[in-house]
């Protein structure tokens, strides 16, 4: 009887054992899970959180760039305006200023354009005469071609009035002896 209680008591430790392991195995699972889950949800917090965040900076966007026009457009016309309200002296150099510059500006853009028609002009000329000397060629062809076509046709023409007309004295002998025959 001893020997089945060792062997059952060691089958029981052995289940003991056997299940403390598998205990074991499943708290690390469970813990493994629990901590993926927790990755997981982490990482669907920061994708929100991003989202929010990036729609956040449009909004912004939105809303500092016509602002950010506004103040600068607002800086410019202050510049501007500023050596105008100091004094006449300052206001009567500053439309000096200007007006030398628009008239340099003025002087720049008419050379510009001169330049510009002058290039337009010709390369207009350039094509005219790419068109003409085209047009020519294809005339002279034509005119070659036309000039083939009607020595050819009359030499046709005359070799076969030539034999019409050796048909027809050849037929008028023959018509001729017949006569004489008869007579």
């Amino acid at each position: 009887m001893a020997t089945t209680t060792q062997s059952q008591t060691q089958s029981q430790t052995q289940r003991k054992a056997t299940a403390r392991k598998a205990a074991a195995t499943r708290r690390r699972n469970a813990a493994k899970r629990s901590q993926s889950a927790r990755r997981a949800a982490e990482t669907r917090a920061q994708a929100e959180l991003n989202t929010l965040q990036v729609v956040q900076a449009q909004a912004e966007r939105a809303v500092l760039i016509p602002v950010g026009a506004a103040l600068t457009a607002r800086d410019e016309v202050l510049e501007v305006v500023k050596p105008y309200t100091v004094s006449r002296q300052s206001a009567e150099r500053e439309l000096g200023k200007v007006q030398r510059k628009v008239q340099r500006r003025v002087a720049t853009n008419l050379r510009k354009y001169e330049r510009r028609g002058n290039t337009a002009r010709n390369r207009a000329l350039r094509e005219i005469k790419r068109t003409r000397t085209k047009v020519e060629r294809e005339l002279r062809q034509r005119r070659t071609q036309a000039t083939r076509v009607v020595k050819r046709n009359r030499r046709e023409a005359e070799r076969q009035v030539k034999a019409g007309r050796r048909e027809a004295r050849t037929f008028v002998k023959s018509v001729q002896e017949q006569a004489g025959t008869i007579a």
